[in-house]
């Protein structure tokens, strides 16, 4: 029996509705609604014939692949919960992690075998071969369907649990500010580890019918060539994504117009970068989210992207938002994890009654605009005023000759604490980037020093690692 909110009726009752609609289209592999639907209900039912129960994990070390899709979905039927690991991650990290979700089976796509290994944890191999169903398996909408680690900035990961119900509203609330129909051809490049490998686009078009064009990493020039010959309609990335797509040679010429809409998400799409995918009439969709709200909060449409460049946009259907006294952005919804696995304290610390502290400073306009002024812990003090380092950072990308910039802070001792600018850019000098900040911003929030480099570094799902800028900074500090 299995309650209404509960994913695994998504792929059950859209295969019996549409049964020959391609599904997953991966590396010229086509793969069905009926064949991913019988696929999964063979490996659920293995899993549940070799005595794993309601609640088990399964930990998956793989790319994206339709064989990981399928394990997903055999979890979401079976009641199992699903823990993908980060392949980016070193042994010892995941051998926390593992050691952490004490899984009751754990398996690794053989392109990973031997990361896997060094774990020291037992992996099967990934396949999806098995007999049974699970017709019969109890299911509920309050059961934990996704255990997602958290990047662990502010110490060891965590993980944040997501309900199947966490997932059926956030993909709702999504559905109703943007969409996927059923004849959209959806490109999907998120590592499928994170939460918006799942719940921006993928699962949801495969709720709705449509085509998944799945990828196994971010590839520029292959995803512009993707976007022509599967003819593309829609996607989802972060602004690197789109930035490193806008700087391949073959951009000007590729051919776009099957793409109706891109979806951008993780930070705001610097104006600059709006502008040049505006040119190509590709409308673009803009948003905020956080893996333990599944991730959606914050949407800004297309008709607004330009009238409110650097918001982030109005909370989605179902999603309700507010500002705490010190400024920080917090969410009360359907969406909201259901806590952090085994860490009841920091449960209790991310949550204010009902509210989820997102840790992001934000500020309300009069029309019910959401702008993200930067992280709590990012925030620096400098002559006692405070500075949100996104604010800096929106200001440099306006620059014509810059293409990425990230902002830190470093001790001063006059000042306490000043701003330190990564910046990649061409034919421009430090005090002319400098004077330009302050131009537009109060001198007190212009970085005192700008560093160019070649690269920024960046997280898996392209956030900017200011961790290790900070790092790099305090290292040559202690030289």
């Amino acid at each position: 029996m299995t309650s209404p909110h509960t994913l695994g009726r998504w792929i059950r009752d859209r295969a019996r509705t549409t049964p020959g609609r391609v599904a997953i289209d991966y590396q010229d592999r086509r793969v069905t609604y009926a064949e991913l639907d019988d696929t999964s209900e063979r490996l659920a039912g293995s899993f549940l014939a070799r005595g794993l129960q309601r609640g088990d994990r399964v930990a998956t070390l793989t790319g994206n692949s339709p064989e990981h899709v399928a394990v997903f979905f055999a979890c979401a039927k079976a009641g199992l919960i699903l823990a993908p690991l980060s392949w980016r991650l070193a042994a010892p990290e995941l051998a926390y992690q593992l050691a952490d979700a004490e899984p009751a089976l754990s398996l690794a796509e053989e392109e990973y075998a031997m990361l896997a290994e060094a774990t020291g944890h037992p992996f099967e191999p990934l396949t999806v071969a098995g007999a049974g169903d699970a017709h019969g398996a109890h299911v509920e909408d309050d059961d934990p369907l996704l255990l997602v680690y958290t990047s662990g900035t502010t110490g060891r990961p965590k993980g944040a649990l997501l309900t199947h119900a966490n997932c059926f509203w956030t993909n709702l609330s999504f559905d109703l500010a943007t969409g996927v129909s059923g004849d959209d051809v959806v490109l999907q490049v998120l590592p499928q580890f994170h939460c918006g490998g799942w719940n921006v686009q993928a699962l949801l078009a495969w709720w709705k019918g449509a085509t998944v064009v799945l990828e196994r990493s971010f590839d520029p020039a292959r995803c512009l060539a993707l976007i022509d010959e599967k003819r593309v309609t829609t996607m989802m990335g972060v602004p690197a994504n789109y930035l490193f797509l806008s700087q391949e040679p073959a951009f000007a010429t590729a051919d776009l117009s099957s793409l109706r809409r891109a979806v951008v998400g993780g930070a705001p799409m610097p104006e600059p970068l709006l502008e040049v995918w505006h040119a190509r009439a590709v409308d673009v969709v803009q948003g905020y989210g956080l893996t333990e709200a599944a991730p959606n909060v914050l949407c800004l449409p297309p008709e607004d992207a330009f009238r409110k460049a650097g918001w982030a946009g109005k909370p989605y259907p179902h999603v309700d938002v507010r500002l705490s006294d010190e400024g920080e952005l917090q969410v009360r919804g359907p969406n909201v994890f259901a806590g952090y696995w085994r860490n009841p304290r920091a449960s209790t610390e991310a949550l204010d009654g009902n509210w989820l502290r997102t840790g992001d400073v934000a500020e309300r306009d009069e029309e019910g605009f959401y702008r993200i002024k930067g992280r709590l812990k990012d925030m620096y003090v400098s002559g006692g005023e405070n500075v949100y380092p996104a604010e800096v950072e929106s200001v440099l990308h306006e620059h014509p000759a810059v293409a990425d910039a990230a902002v830190v802070a470093v001790p001063d001792e006059r000042w306490g604490e000043v701003g330190v600018a990564f910046v990649v850019a061409d034919g421009v000098t430090e005090e002319h980037l400098i004077d330009f900040v302050r131009q537009r911003l109060a001198r007190f929030k212009a970085p005192k020093e700008v560093r160019f480099v070649e690269v920024l570094p960046r997280s898996a799902l392209g956030k900017i690692a200011k961790d290790e800028l900070r790092a790099s900074l305090t290292e040559e500090l202690k030289a």
